[in-house]
Formats: structure tokens, sequence, C-alpha cells
């Protein structure tokens, strides 16, 4: 069996008609300087020793070594193998706070695109772990069920805004439960994780009632932290104006709630990581406290391992090119 691991350098192939034809020009130009410098009658003796074959030959060679290096930029492969490749991970929900104390800017730009990098940096080092994603606000919205897909999922999670619920406030204990539920419905699975990244004000939707029932069912909250304790206020930018938002013409300050989150995490054995406004590396957390963890079994299957073969073409490539440089225009001359 053979194939080309990278077949967008197929069109590559469209350079071919190019060097021909600027070949083909290069000739023809040298073929008009010659009759510019004598007649039609002189040309023969002029061009005695020039071989047009030659040069075709030459030209023919540099095509094929062109040929060979597009095929090599293709990776040509052969000779598969099948081998059981299996992969181990835990399922893993980030659970993200788009309410709109979450477009404070103590976090630049703000508190909301600040935790979709956090989530972005983690999915890029995963390597196993199925993920999905639920949003909350006043109530909840789930974006991604569980996958592997990891580019799907960025895609979606770069997409993510207040715009998403239509009801405002924090309810941190509805997205709890609404994971438990819904998302970790596979309740003898004991490989189960939760990142909630908020800002933890939550007065309404008993947050530590429901992290109970989570721990009961084996689930582990880690907890992030963003925001300044001292609070910050939420502008609102619309056409190029800048306010802040008010309520019965008080300007709102948000803070963080880092009561709130460091119980959830006590109680289901999670870790509570205080970004506040500081830089933090949340993969490198990940790796510290999560990763390390008992991973199962979540997907075995039959996989082809090929052999490269991209030395070979790029060999006679190589080969083609040092021919016709070797390869003169003149004809052979015979003494008399």
């Amino acid at each position: 069996m053979f194939q080309f691991a990278n077949t967008q350098y197929i069109p590559y192939f469209i350079l071919l008609p190019a060097v021909i034809a600027v070949l083909f020009y290069g000739w023809y130009r040298k073929k008009q300087a010659l009759e510019r410098f004598a007649s039609r009658s002189l040309l023969p003796y002029l061009s005695e020793y020039h071989s047009q074959t030659k040069f075709w030959i030459k030209a023919v060679l540099l095509m094929l070594a062109l040929v060979f290096l597009i095929f090599t930029l293709m990776r040509p492969q052969g000779n598969p193998v099948s081998k059981t490749i299996k992969k181990k991970g835990r399922d893993l929900i980030f659970v993200i706070d788009v309410s709109r104390s979450m477009l404070a800017e103590d976090l630049k730009p703000n508190r909301l695109e600040k935790a979709k990098q956090l989530v972005s940096d983690v999915v890029d080092i995963l390597e196993g772990d199925r993920v999905g994603l639920l949003i909350f606000a006043g109530n909840t919205a789930i974006k991604s069920p569980l996958t592997l897909d990891y580019n799907y999922f960025k895609n979606i999670l770069s997409r993510i805004s207040p715009n998403d619920i239509s009801r405002g406030g924090t309810h941190i204990g509805d997205a709890i439960r609404t994971v438990s539920e819904r998302l970790f419905y596979d309740q003898d699975n004991k490989y189960r994780d939760i990142i909630l990244i908020t800002d933890g004000e939550d007065h309404e939707s008993f947050p530590i009632e429901s992290s109970e029932e989570a721990a009961k069912k084996g689930i582990r909250i880690h907890t992030v932290g963003l925001g300044n304790p001292d609070g910050a206020n939420i502008p609102i930018r619309k056409s190029g104006s800048y306010s802040l938002l008010k309520y019965k013409s008080e300007t709102i300050t948000t803070r963080l709630d880092e009561t709130t989150l460091k119980k959830i995490a006590e109680i289901t054995h999670g870790v509570f990581i205080p970004v506040r406004t500081d830089l933090v590396d949340l993969a490198n957390l990940y790796q510290k406290y999560i990763s390390i963890n008992e991973k199962r079994d979540i997907e075995s299957k039959q996989s082809k391992i090929w052999s490269e073969l991209f030395q070979f073409f790029l060999g006679i490539a190589i080969l083609l090119l040092m021919i016709e440089v070797l390869i003169g225009e003149q004809k052979m001359r015979i003494e008399s």
C-alpha cells in the first residue's frame, strides 16, 4: 500500500507548466538573439558546437527533479503496519461564568477573555482527556458535550460571550447541578473533574449545597477565581462609546468572592486557584493537580503506522539535478 500524507502540496504541480514556459521562452530568446546577430545562412556555423538536444535533455531533467521534489513535500508513505493504540484520560468539564461582571477589566483585556485564554492553554497540552464546556450566568447553556475533538472545542470556546445567556446573575449552583446531571451522565465514572472559572459572586443558587451533592458522586471541582477582591467597575462599550454599568443610578462594583470558591474546592477535594489579577499558568496547574490522578481507558483502536519514503524521492531529485549540472550544451567535437 502507498499514500501521500501531505496532499495539500498537490497544487504545486501547477508550477510545472510555468517552468516549461520559462525554459521555452529562454530558448526562444536565445534563438532570436542569434538571428539578430547574423543572417540565417551563418547560424549553423555560429552554433556549430551548441546542441539543442542537450538543452532539452537538461530541461527534462530539471522538470523531473521538480516533480520528485514536490513528491518529497507530499510525504510519500508505504508498508503500513497495524498497531493497537490505547488512550487514557479523565473527563474534564470547563464551567465558565459569562455574566456581565466578567467584563470587568481588572484582568486584561477583561475577565472573560482571560478565562478563555486560560482554558485554551490547558486544552493545548491535553493528550487524551475528554473535554466539555458549559457557560452560565443567571441560567446555564451547554456549549460542548464531552469530546476528544480539541479543535472543535476551541472553536466553540472562542465564540462564547455574555450574549449567549439571556438572564443576568451568577448562578454557580445551577451550573454545578447541570454538569452533574446532564454532562456527567455516567454515574459510575470516577474520573470526573470540573474546572469552574468565575468571580464567585453567587448568593442565590446554593453553590455549597450543589457542591456537596457533586462530592457524593465523586466529582472534583477545581475553582479558579478571577478579579480583584477589592472590586472593579463593569464597562459598557457600544459603538465607540464608554460608560459604566449602573443600577438605580449607582455604579456597580464586582468583587471576587474567594470564600465561596475555596469552600467549593474544599468540599469536593479539588484545588482553589486564586488568579485574582495576577498572571497564572493554568496549564501548569492542571499538570500538577489534575493530570497526575488516575485515568481510565477511554479509547482503544487499530491504527496503521506508515513507513516514510520521502528520502527515496528526495534522493532521486538530487541525483537528477546533479546529472543536469554535469551535462553541457556543447556538441561533441571530433578532431580531424
